[in-house]
């Protein structure tokens, strides 16, 4: 009798808890007993429910793991809590699929990223089996510190249209515009192992996931963090609030026009599909189109573009171009450059000192740093930031990792210069102001998304 009495209390409390979920909108994904609407995946990890939480567990010679929802979602508001083994790699998956004409079935799309690592980059997102980063923890530096290290940590998801966002125990971490994958399946990861020994046995854990699916309203933007938004050609209003402005309309040719010319040139250039195009020329500088640069000039700013190029192509994009210094029309006008090469393919890459021709270079002075994970590819859209602050510290910034910078009119630039091929311009790259340029090198190179803010 006195068993059945206290009973009664839990079962009020238990009733009461679900009832106000249920009235919120809220619905718990894990039952805290067993793995009821939820599917296996991919791997031969081993997945378990004891005492209110999900434990993954790693096993030898696996593929990643996954535990998909039964069910899929596309605008949510997802919450859980985790905790991970310090060794261990793993992520949430969301809006993502598993399709039998999809390399037979891997699981790909959006994932919020759990790095326990020195790196930190929990709460970025990457596209698994896919396109990769597309929002690195390198992006948010305010957030490197958010990850509780032994501890459980809460994990935020905001799906709304074309808008997804992301925090770490309340902080803000990612917030991409992206289009590809409107809805799918929720997933948790427990990352392959290969054949290391000492990473077997190790545990992922979950506990209190809950979702909403209705009734959403997005979250405040009290911390402004960067946005990247892989929607072609637009501006979301919180861009245009920070001071975002396109530089091209994804349609004309208005704000353009020919380097040391009064239009834009009637050849070598093309626009196609939302893109804007140099026409392959066999990979003469200059000599189809020629270069095109925007019509008004700019100091200080922050500068955005995606670029695809083809294999072998050689393009990039100059800064402070002043274009009475053009080496007597010889060549393309001179300015600053962030460097769009294939490295692989192009003679010119292993030109220069130190690999200061390689893309993402600040070309012949300064090599980019060279990640794994960052390497440009041809055929795919690769991104392009380049920050010029008031200060004239400049940043090059490729696929979401800062590759360059440098201090413009330091001693180390003046000597940079000195031993450049751009040491006969006197106080070559320190106009106060200058247009921003798109090389015609004679090879097929497409931009899109083209985009400034101006810094004060």
């Amino acid at each position: 009798m006195k068993n059945s009495i206290r009973l009664i209390p839990f079962i009020a409390i238990c009733f009461f808890t679900i009832n106000c979920l249920a009235q919120n909108g809220w619905e718990n994904l894990f039952n805290g007993k067993d793995l009821k609407g939820w599917k296996v995946l991919n791997g031969n990890a081993t997945f378990e429910a004891k005492d209110g939480i999900l434990i993954g567990t790693t096993v030898l010679k696996s593929p990643n793991t996954f535990l998909a929802t039964e069910k899929e979602y596309g605008d949510f508001i997802l919450e859980l809590e985790f905790k991970v083994d310090n060794e261990m790699n793993s992520g949430m998956q969301f809006r993502s699929e598993s399709k039998p004409d999809y390399n037979n079935g891997r699981v790909h799309g959006y994932q919020y990223e759990i790095d326990p690592s020195p790196r930190a980059w929990t709460a970025g997102i990457y596209d698994e089996a896919r396109r990769g980063w597309l929002y690195p923890g390198s992006l948010n530096k305010a957030s490197l510190s958010a990850f509780k290290p032994n501890e459980w940590n809460k994990a935020c998801i905001e799906c709304i249209g074309n808008s997804i966002r992301t925090w770490l125990n309340d902080i803000p971490v990612a917030h991409i515009l992206d289009s590809m994958t409107p809805k799918g399946f929720i997933a948790l990861q427990v990352h392959g192992i290969g054949d290391s020994a000492a990473l077997a046995n190790k545990h992922v854990q979950w506990k209190n996931i809950r979702i909403k699916t209705s009734n959403i309203i997005p979250s405040p933007f009290k911390d402004q963090i960067f946005i990247r938004n892989l929607i072609p050609n637009t501006l979301t209003e919180e861009e245009k609030s920070e001071g975002w402005n396109l530089l091209w309309d994804g349609k004309t040719t208005n704000g353009w026009r020919g380097a040391s010319k009064d239009k834009f040139p009637e050849e070598g250039w093309k626009i196609d599909n939302g893109e804007l195009v140099v026409i392959e020329a066999g990979g003469a500088e200059a000599r189809n189109g020629g270069d095109i640069v925007t019509t008004d000039q700019y100091s200080a700013f922050e500068f955005q573009c995606d670029f695809l190029f083809k294999p072998g192509a050689n393009s990039g994009v100059k800064y402070f171009v002043d274009e009475k210094v053009n080496n007597a029309g010889k060549s393309s006008a001179l300015g600053l450059e962030f460097q769009i090469l294939d490295d692989e393919l192009h003679p010119d890459a292993k030109l220069g000192v130190v690999g200061n021709r390689k893309i993402g270079s600040l070309y012949d002075l300064i090599p980019a740093h060279q990640f794994h994970s960052v390497i440009a590819k041809t055929d795919v859209w690769n991104h392009c930031r380049i920050i010029v602050y008031p200060n004239n510290h400049v940043e090059h910034w490729l696929n979401g990792y800062k590759v360059v910078e440098y201090e413009r009119g330091s001693a180390i630039y003046d000597a940079l210069v000195a031993r450049s091929k751009y040491a006969g311009f006197e106080n070559f790259g320190l106009a106060p102001k200058g247009h921003i340029l798109l090389q015609d090198h004679g090879n097929e190179v497409h931009f899109r998304s083209i985009k400034i803010k101006v810094l004060k």
